[in-house]
């Protein structure tokens, strides 16, 4: 038999055992199974011999060797190890077996018990952290996501905003699962700008695509362009992973030798290679891999040549353990066996452990000792020497030894390593485009700032709570809260890479590494005191880390030379060492926490963690990460406290305290010298000023370093030219991207912009510091301007023959100014600082002669040639020309002096240098490595004093006193357009003739009266968006424009003095603007709202002349002389049309070949009608009548305005951006005026010198009251829109009679009815933010709204004035509002709260009557002649109810077959309710108790609001955005109203006829104290919820007296168990005793209801709403009337004792309402005594005199009706009188139609009931008929006529 057999065994079925067994031979050793099945055999004497022969250990498991001495104990896997070390805790046999079976140890209260008997701290229970060592402590149920959150497949929660966002959140990805891909837009819309999708699906804008930055994140924007950026090419060094060919396609790999290429080109470890793992993410680098089966011998066993494993004892031991005796071959190095090499014998001469080990003794030592060079001695292991054995602290002792942690942390259970006290730590990440944290344990996962460009740099100060990163796109550093909030900016300027960043917490400091400038910096925490702290030796510094307590910097820099080195120096820059030089790989981010190492990892975009002494247990927190980059432990024992070697008080610094060792150092900002230990100097001397395109810098030649520093602008974005001025301490420079001249102090504040318009490239800049002049040279219009320093009284000093200026410099001693010109034929020119005198003085040998420089003590000109390469001096006249410096000049730019140098910047070299400025010799370089550099000078304060004539009353100018060459010495100039006077000193006072143009952003003017052509702005100090149409009054000196994004029309004076919005309302495209200067009116056309409106030059009397059949009006002209108005028209079918200026005689003048009509001008001398044409390209001619048209200019290329001015016609064009002038008469001569003009609009040419016409309405205004408008036969007078002329054809009315009124949320407005033309004009409130609802007051005129941005309600006047706050807090959402005009309340609903209020119109008196069962109440009405309030509620079970005023008898009379009820209104003729319903799109209507409902319209969009008058219903449309009505009768005849109104919400009528009739409430408010409330029979007084400072009475002219001053509170006593807004009727409500009256009260005050609460209110019997006065007025006088009226009273209570209690009689004024054709009055008859009965009482037997027919004439009333009681009461009657009614069925439905029997009632009785009940149970209509009395006859009437049918009914 084989000693050593491996069997294979497989189960006989799946489940049916709980573990395989193997069987093996008597003499054999059956080894436990395999997880492959194998059984394995051993021969038995090969168990318990120490040796691992079954490769598991299952051999020795419960073994115990004898080797072990008897005072250790000995594992259960052989391992031996002090007995004291038992049940201590610590799993010293690393196999648990020296802690099993010991006895529990109890854990105290505050510590949590693990599984395995360990205890740990109650906070550490659901951490994250494996405390326990078998997690135990981790088994925590699963978080519950929020509303706001989405839950990951896996049970993580993220941000609901981040599903489906492109980015993978969730760690298992399912927030990116089934998402559509992002979509970006191709092509370019007007709306929407072409896009680029990045790799990962993200769209940024397609200008950002291959422009050198990152904006994807991923570089894909950058990867397939042509030329790669040096930031994409740094991107790609540090990956050092892969280099694809983006433009084939595919990749080609440039991978190491020890990596491997995937297929993708993907460069991974050679060691990855067939490690199981997919790394490649293809799997390519698990292919064509060797099966290698099962797994090998194990670690410690021998592997024999045949295959089998056996114990590494058996090597040696004489027996041919392996059966082919390989383990006693010669190659084993067997030594012969000798009886003396035995472990039982003295130990083997161990003086701790032996074994046999191939034949021979081996000696072996306890865990803690090692054996020593004697092979048998142990002695003891320092573990604290060796990394890894604890995490921080370390005490060895013999054997053993001790872990410990640092303050703020505890020693785990395995006590070894330190656990951190204080919060759960978050990893704190920068992952580009965002800034991330995660918990590292639980992959919780939350996004702290979003929306970044390229964030990579990442700190944080955990004291002060803030987190600092840098962003390497904008080139800043930021900072927010730890929250996310206040964002804000530190270092804005002077970065350009900062890769690195390091936040002191003890000294709060910020340093930073910018590998673009090749700097380490420091600053305060907010940014200030800026330093250069390195500089010297750096290429590449990227990644940095303090340690502030020892007071060391560490930093990283890996640029070529040195290669990849990490340094160190102190605080402050001193002791400077290396620490590693050489072998260092490419990390980028990496954070230490505990025992745990994290990292951020480009590869894999994802965050990782090890180990941090093995590097083990590697693990991935998050993947699918964007991009990674910066990543910190945010957690306070990441940043203990120190000691801060500052102290309180900054070390007594003036700036800078910078720790150096354990002592400080005061350092200043960068530039600035050190005047003591302590202290700075404040300013700057003199320092070198240099340009580099994006930022302006300065190098101090106070300190030794010469470190450049930004000066902190903003917006610097090609700054080319610079100078400066001492006096002020401004520097100027030039910026040709913006075309702007700007200055700030040399410290970067008081930034302005002097000039910012019509400059092209200003490349040469000059500071005349004698006179304050800045002079300057421009090379794209070819002119040298010169203006104030301030940017004022600008002028043109040359513009002929000049080919692209340069460098300017001046020489104010002797009046001269310099300039290089490097156009066609290269000069230096020179001419007296007023332009006089001009001369060329250099003009050979030049190529590309740039900058200039005088020395003023030799008088010598320098200037630098960069195509000549050469640096060169002449005198100042050109005479005595010599080379200074002719090599080694690649490309010289700026150039400039100072003291015995002479500077200069070079573009090739990027560097600055200085030479002597005599010999050229001793060059050195102040900087290198710049890029973009651009002018030079240098700062100083010794400019010469000059004297001159300017200085004294400025020369005697009126505005601009230039020097000039002696004798004279100076010269007076005018600005640009203006001419000098005949004196020579002063200017006139402005431009005669001249263009002026709209440029969308500025108004600009072109003077005519000058030999050039120079643009200047008009200087309105206002912002403008889009101005368009221009117009101008040559009377007053205005300019008028129209702006279509602010949607006005306004005016200023040419010199842009007192502006004014003219026109602020109802405006949307005006595209066409024309002044009638005779008629002092001003005309415009709307694209938009498709209108030619007119109105005063003030803006007032503004009137729609033409409003049909309008499609896109465009240009308009007017020839007052002739009464006529012409306009071009480029809608679908473009024409050129003409009419009176009142808007009449219209007619279409020409409609063929016309395309985009734009321009359009009257050339009055020649009787012509001028037009552009942008899509035919051309300009045409015809005459005014449309006939002999005819082309004047063709091709133009998009021309938009056009004008005419004497024999020239002018025109701007889009396309070129220029203006250009031809003859009026045969196009020809085509000049350019101005080019370069983006934004061109319209434009007029204007000759003030021109006398105006006759004026056609003379002196008087024609006698019109209003307008006054020209036309061809003379003029007519006119009236405002929506107003009528009155019969006299002269005066108007001064507002319509009816008109609608509406709101549009920002706006109310109104449109007439009493004119054809349906036009909205604004009523001028103040202040609109949200109008939702409205109402009008008839009585006051005022308007009543409700604005819920603000939540308030207001009213104003009709012309916006007086507009004050009625209802200022207490309100959420009021969606409906309703005034009450005979009350004067006013009702509003609130959805927001769920109540309908009420209050006087002025706001007091305020009380809630209705607050439950409300949803979503909206609109509401009133119906003051019946009391009834009516309102709509749109909630979960929509429905229409109806109560009375006071909030009583509240009823539901729609609740079925609604979806949004929105709208409400009252029609109080015919006594229905109409509503909308924007669920259903219908509108509906009923009668007054909801019967008799029938659907009006069908089919509308989504209505809001509607209105009623005469036969209309209006309404307003969400969908439709406009105002519809239809026949109120049929519902047909639909029309548009008003379209396109953007918001469109409430909409009611103002109309004489709206707001009629009266109630008890309208006389002395009813005798009430504070509020009266009309119900439908009587009236009551109430008070309200606050009271007031006056009494409250609730009984009708009684006024009670002040309430004694107590000191209780002032509100009256509350009865219990009672609501306090309860209205109760005078007939219903019960008498309150005097025992339930809190506090003492006569009877008779009780009676009087004088002890009633403050808010109850009260009833008025009909006749008591006079005051007590009236009543005592005639004494006895009228005691006979009194007795006659109580008597009467008397019988009228006996006659009507059957009647319900609960009624109360009913009264009317005799109300009048209006018929369609004639006034019918009525006076209310009082009830028969069988309505009484059958619709309203509740008690008492039923009358079962009446018949079956009788009864259901009158269930007819009560179908019409609608009352519950008058069911219940029908109810009782039918069941009293049984079989009589058992055949009969009464329901209750919408509609209903009455056919009578022909029993004892006829169709004309029935017809007489409905006329007695038609104002109170229905809303039907007859005829008149004779009023009638009394109760109802017992004989019938006469038949008139059947009503046969539903709407005869």
């Amino acid at each position: 038999q084989c000693p050593w057999t491996r069997l294979l065994y497989f189960p006989l079925g799946m489940g049916l055992a709980s573990s395989p067994e193997c069987a093996c031979g008597r003499s054999h050793f059956t080894c436990a199974v395999s997880a492959l099945g194998e059984c394995t055999c051993i021969p038995a004497q090969w168990q318990c011999d120490g040796d691992n022969d079954c490769g598991d250990h299952s051999d020795e498991d419960g073994c115990i060797l004898p080797t072990c001495s008897p005072l250790d104990f000995h594992c259960d896997n052989g391992k031996c190890i002090r007995r004291s070390w038992v049940c201590d805790g610590d799993n010293d046999c690393e196999d648990d077996s020296d802690e099993q079976d010991c006895p529990p140890r109890e854990c105290e209260e505050d510590e949590f018990p693990c599984q395995n008997g360990y205890c740990i701290r109650s906070l550490w229970h659901c951490d994250g952290d494996n405390d326990c060592g078998d997690n135990s402590d981790e088994q925590c149920d699963m978080r519950k996501c929020s509303d706001k959150e989405f839950r990951c497949s896996d049970g993580s929660c993220i941000a609901e905003h981040w599903y489906c966002d492109g980015d993978t959140d969730c760690k298992d990805g399912s927030d990116e699962e089934n998402c559509r891909e992002p979509e970006c837009v191709p092509l370019p819309t007007p709306a929407f700008p072409p896009e680029f999708q990045c790799a990962y699906g993200r769209c940024i804008l397609d200008i950002y695509h291959c422009d050198g930055d990152d904006d994807c994140g991923d570089w894909s924007d950058e990867s397939d362009c042509c030329e790669y950026s040096e930031e994409f090419l740094d991107f790609l060094v540090p990956l050092g992973k892969r280099w694809r060919n983006w433009d084939s396609g595919t990749a080609t790999s440039m991978c190491t030798a020890e990596q491997f290429r995937c297929h993708s080109g993907r460069c991974v470890r050679l060691s990855w290679r067939c490690d199981g793992e997919d790394d490649c993410a293809d799997n390519s680098d698990e292919e064509n891999c060797e099966n290698t089966g099962s797994p090998q011998c194990a670690s410690d066993q021998f592997l024999c040549w045949n295959g089998r494993c056996i114990g590494q004892r058996k090597l040696c031991n004489g027996v041919n353990d392996c059966g082919d005796n390989s383990d006693e071959s010669p190659q084993q190095n067997c030594r012969p066996r000798t009886g003396e090499e035995n472990c039982n014998v003295n130990n083997g001469g161990c003086a701790q452990k032996c074994q046999m080990v191939r034949g021979a003794v081996q000696c072996t030592c306890h865990t803690g000792y090692r054996l020593t060079e004697d092979g048998h001695t142990c002695q003891d292991v320092n573990e604290c020497a060796e990394e890894g054995y604890c995490s921080q602290g370390c005490t060895n002792s013999e054997g053993a030894f001790q872990c410990w942690c640092e303050t703020g942390y505890e020693l785990r259970p395995d006590r070894r390593s330190c656990k951190a006290l204080g919060p759960e730590p978050v990893l704190l990440f920068a992952n580009r485009i965002d800034i991330r944290q995660v918990l590292p344990h639980r992959s919780e996962y939350t996004l702290l700032l979003n929306n970044l460009e390229n964030a990579i740099a990442l700190d944080f100060h955990h004291r002060r709570e803030l987190v600092f990163w840098s962003d390497v796109t904008l080139d800043r550093i930021l900072r927010a809260n730890l929250n996310g909030s206040n964002v804000e900016e530190v270092v804005s300027t002077g970065l350009e890479s900062p890769g690195g960043l390091a936040v002191d917490w003890v000294h709060d400091k910020l340093y930073w590494t910018d590998s673009g400038t090749s700097r380490i910096e420091v600053a305060n925490l907010d940014g200030a005191h800026r330093k250069v702290l390195l500089w010297q030796n750096l290429e590449k510094p990227r990644a940095i880390a303090l340690h502030p307590m020892e007071g060391t910097i560490y930093w990283t820099d890996w640029g070529n030379t040195p290669h990849h080195v990490i340094e160190r120096a102190n605080l402050d820059g001193s002791h400077r060492k290396a620490v590693i030089s050489q072998g260092l790989p490419h990390p980028f981010a990496i954070t230490v926490f505990e025992d745990s190492l994290y990292w951020t990892d480009w590869h894999t975009k994802s965050i990782n963690s090890a180990n941090k002494f093995t590097g083990k247990n590697q693990e991935i927190i998050r993947n699918k990460l964007h991009f990674p980059m910066d990543i910190h432990t945010l957690h306070p024992q990441r940043q203990p406290a120190g000691k801060n070697r500052c102290g309180d008080n900054n070390g007594g610094c003036t700036h800078l305290c910078l720790p150096s060792g354990q002592n400080y150092t005061c350092a200043c900002p960068t530039g600035f010298r050190k005047i003591s230990s302590h202290a700075c100097a404040q300013s700057l001397d003199k320092f070198l000023l240099f340009a580099r395109r994006m930022d302006i810098r300065r190098i101090s030649f106070d300190t030794e370093d010469l470190s450049d520093d930004v000066i902190p602008l903003a917006d610097v974005r090609s700054a080319v030219a610079l100078d400066w001025d001492s006096r002020d301490d401004h520097v100027y420079w030039t910026d040709v991207s913006t075309d702007t001249i700007s200055r700030a102090k040399w410290d970067g504040t008081g930034q302005e912009v002097v000039v910012d318009t019509s400059l092209e490239s200003p490349a040469g800049l000059a500071i005349d510091w004698v006179t304050n002049k800045l002079y300057w040279t421009d090379a794209g219009t070819d002119r040298i301007e010169v203006a104030n320093t301030d940017g004022s009284m600008r002028t043109v000093l040359i513009w002929e023959n000049l080919d692209r200026p340069r460098d300017i410099v001046v020489e104010p001693m002797g009046g001269y100014m310099y300039w290089t010109d490097w156009g066609a034929s290269p000069k230096i020119e020179r001419a007296g600082m007023d332009a006089s005198g001009r001369q060329v003085i250099i003009s050979s040998n030049l190529t590309w002669p740039n900058g200039l420089a005088i020395d003023y003590g030799s008088q010598r000109l320098y200037w630098a040639d960069a195509g000549m390469k050469t640096i060169e001096f002449a005198g100042l006249d050109g005479s005595k020309r010599k080379v200074l410096i002719g090599s080694q000049l690649p490309h010289p730019f700026g150039l400039t002096l100072y003291g015995e140098r002479i500077y200069w910047t070079d573009w090739q070299t990027k560097s600055i240098q200085s030479a002597d400025r005599l010999t050229g010799l001793d060059r050195e370089t102040l900087q290198e490595n710049l890029e973009n550099l651009m002018d030079i000078h240098v700062f100083h304060r010794r400019r010469p004093p000059v004297s001159t004539p300017c200085a004294m009353e400025n020369g005697g100018c009126s505005h601009l006193c230039l020097r000039s060459p002696n004798p004279s010495g100076f010269s007076c100039t005018c600005p640009t357009g203006i001419n000098l006077l005949s004196d020579g000193k002063t200017c006139s006072p402005g431009m005669n003739s001249f263009l002026i143009f709209a440029r969308r952003i500025d108004i600009r003017m072109v003077s005519l009266d000058i030999p050039y052509f120079a643009d200047v702005v008009v200087p309105i100090n206002i912002t403008m968006k889009n101005t368009i149409a221009i117009g101008v009054d040559p009377q007053e000196g205005k300019v008028y424009w129209s702006d279509s994004t602010l949607h006005r029309i306004s005016r200023a004076n040419l010199d842009g003095s007192q502006h004014e919005d003219i026109i602020t309302t109802g405006l949307q495209t005006t595209d066409g603007l024309a002044v009638d200067a005779i008629g002092r009116k001003v005309y415009w056309t709307d694209t938009g709202t498709n209108r030619i409106e007119v109105g005063n030059l003030d803006g007032s009397m503004r009137k729609v002349l033409v409003w049909q059949n309008l499609d896109s009006p465009r240009a308009i002209v007017l020839y007052h002389e002739m009464g006529f108005m012409y306009w071009t028209d480029w809608g679908e079918n473009a024409k050129l049309e003409r009419s009176g200026m009142d808007g009449s005689d219209r007619a279409v003048l020409i409609n063929n070949n016309l395309g985009w009509p734009n321009g359009l001008t009257v050339d009055k001398a020649s009787s012509q009608l001028l037009w552009a044409d942008a899509h035919t390209e051309r300009i045409e001619a015809a005459d005014l009548n449309g006939a002999n048209r005819h082309t004047l200019v063709s091709p133009v290329q998009h021309p938009y305005g056009l004008t005419l001015l004497d024999s020239y016609i002018y025109w701007t064009d889009w396309q070129t951006r220029s203006i250009h002038r031809a003859d009026k008469g045969t196009g020809s001569n085509v000049i350019l005026v101005r080019s370069n003009l983006p934004g061109l609009m319209d434009m007029q040419a204007v000759d003030r010198a021109q006398p105006l016409g006759f004026n056609k309405c003379g002196s008087r205004n024609g006698g019109c009251s209003h307008l006054c408008l020209p036309r061809p036969s003379g003029f007519s007078c006119a009236c405002p829109t929506g107003i009528q002329l009155k019969g006299d054809g002269k005066t108007c009315d001064p507002s319509p009679e009816t008109y609608l009124l509406f709101s549009s949320r920002g706006s109310i407005r109104r449109i007439s009815l009493d004119t054809s033309d349906h036009t909205d004009v604004h009523v001028p409130v103040p202040e609109l933010n949200n109008v939702i609802s409205l109402d009008y007051d008839s009585v006051d005129g005022k308007v009543y709204y409700t604005d819920v941005f603000l939540d308030v309600i207001r009213r104003a006047d009709l012309n916006g004035s007086n507009m004050e706050t009625v209802i200022g807090r207490g309100l959420k959402t009021t969606d409906g509002l309703a005034v009450d005009w005979v009350a004067r309340n006013l009702y509003w609903t609130d959805t927001g709260r769920n109540t309908i209020e009420a209050s006087r119109l002025d706001g007091s008196c305020r009380k809630v009557l209705i607050n439950n069962s409300l949803d979503e109440p909206r609109a509401i009405a009133v119906f003051p002649r019946k009391g009834y309030l009516f309102w709509t509620d749109w909630g979960h079970i929509a429905k229409i109810e109806r109560a009375n005023l006071d909030g009583s008898e509240r009823k539901v009379l729609i609740n079925t077959d609604l979806g949004w009820p929105n709208g409400l209104t009252l029609d109080y003729d015919t006594r229905r309710i109409y509503w909308v319903d924007a669920h259903l799109d219908r509108i509906e209507s009923a009668d007054l108790n909801g019967k008799l409902r029938q659907v009006l319209v069908s089919h509308v969009s989504h209505p809001f609001a509607l209105t009623q008058q005469d036969r209309w219903i209006y309404w307003t449309d969400w969908q439709t955005k406009s105002i519809q009505r239809v026949d109120k009768y049929s519902g047909r005849n639909k029309e548009t109203v008003l379209a396109n109104v953007e918001g469109l919400m409430d909409i009611i009528v103002v109309s004489p006829q709206r707001q009629t009739g009266t109630n008890a409430c309208g006389v002395n408010n009813g005798g009430c104290t504070h509020l009266c409330f009309a119900r439908a029979s009587d009236f009551v007084c109430a008070c309200p919820d606050e009271p007031d400072s006056r009494p409250c009475s609730l009984v009708p002219g009684l006024v009670p007296p002040a309430p004694r001053a107590t000191g209780m509170s002032e509100k009256s006593p509350v009865l219990p168990n009672t609501p306090p807004t309860t209205l109760h009727s005078s007939t219903t409500r019960t008498r309150t005793s005097l025992e339930e009256v809190e506090g003492r009260c006569s009877e008779r005050d009780a009676r009087l209801g004088l002890c009633a609460r403050s808010n109850e209110a009260v009833p008025a019997a009909p006749g008591e709403g006079l005051h007590i006065s009236y009543a005592i007025g005639g004494l006895l006088s009228i005691l006979l009337i009194l007795v006659v009226i109580a008597a009467l009273m008397l019988y009228r209570h006996k006659k009507s004792k059957f009647t319900d209690p609960g009624m109360g009689n009913l009264t009317y004024s005799n109300p009048s309402y209006r018929t369609s054709t004639q006034e019918v009055k009525i006076e209310a008859i009082p009830k028969p005594a069988m309505y009484n009965q059958l619709c309203y009482k509740k008690e008492g037997g039923p009358d079962h005199n009446y018949t079956k027919e009788k009864i259901k004439i009158v269930e007819g009333i009560c179908l019409l009706s609608g009352d519950d009681a008058e069911w219940d009461d029908l109810k009782q009657l039918r069941s009293s009188r049984g079989g009589l009614l058992r055949d009969h069925v009464c329901m209750k439905t919408d509609t209903v139609s009455i056919q009578a029997s022909s029993g004892s009632l006829d169709d004309t009785e029935t017809e007489q009931l409905l006329q007695e009940e038609q104002s109170e149970c229905s809303s039907v209509h007859t005829a008149a008929t004779p009023e009638r009395r009394g109760s109802l006859p017992d004989t019938g009437w006469k038949h008139e006529r059947k009503l046969s049918s539903e709407s005869q009914v």
